[in-house]
């Protein structure tokens, strides 16, 4: 059982540390959140590991977006974050950005959904209700398809995502609406106490 040498609360005070954006805090905790939700089906026992990878995964997207996935070592090194979370965070951008490819469970679900999510978090923007809550997958399926919405959200990783994990598209989109239904609530309110 992994286990992280932060809390969560170092975690996230971390991640505020590099990160001011709205935007880019709110990604981190959607992501964190999907990887908690992923984590109860996989790995119970590793719930907050699961979690603080998400949370950290763009540490440094928001600074230093054309060094994304290599100054990521370096502020999670000095930040205290142990080598096998490092490795984990920054294998969510093979083929893109990094070389380190996923290899275990965990990573190949944060590889699948980090652009996913970013899908959606568009797509429910675009709702009258705003909210998850009665987003179907067929909505999302849609937008998936419309490459000038939400442009930069690689479809391509999104599917490849799905095929590492040996999941349809389909089952891919339909877990992760899921979760990000489970989430949603509170998501929203720690967004609320803390920005």
């Amino acid at each position: 059982m992994r286990q992280s040498n932060l809390s969560r609360a170092e975690a996230l005070q971390l991640l505020k540390k590099y990160n001011k954006e709205d935007f880019h805090i709110r990604h981190a905790l959607t992501v964190e959140a999907v990887m908690r939700h992923f984590a109860e089906e996989y790995a119970p026992d590793e719930l907050e590991y699961w979690g603080m990878v998400g949370l950290l995964h763009d540490i440094d997207f928001e600074q230093w977006p054309e060094e994304h996935c290599s100054k990521a070592p370096e502020l999670l090194r000095a930040g205290g974050v142990d080598e096998d979370m490092i490795r984990s965070i920054v294998s969510h951008a093979f083929g893109i950005c990094s070389d380190v490819e996923p290899q275990e469970k965990m990573e190949e679900i944060l590889f699948a959904v980090d652009e996913l999510t970013g899908l959606m978090g568009a797509a429910v923007l675009m709702r009258p209700s705003r909210s998850f809550q009665d987003m179907k997958v067929s909505s999302v399926k849609k937008k998936f398809k419309d490459k000038r919405f939400a442009a930069g959200c690689s479809r391509e990783t999104i599917a490849a995502g799905a095929e590492r994990l040996g999941w349809t598209l389909d089952e891919l989109l339909e877990k992760t609406l899921a979760a990000m239904k489970e989430a949603e609530a509170e998501i929203e309110s720690e967004v609320a106490q803390n920005i």
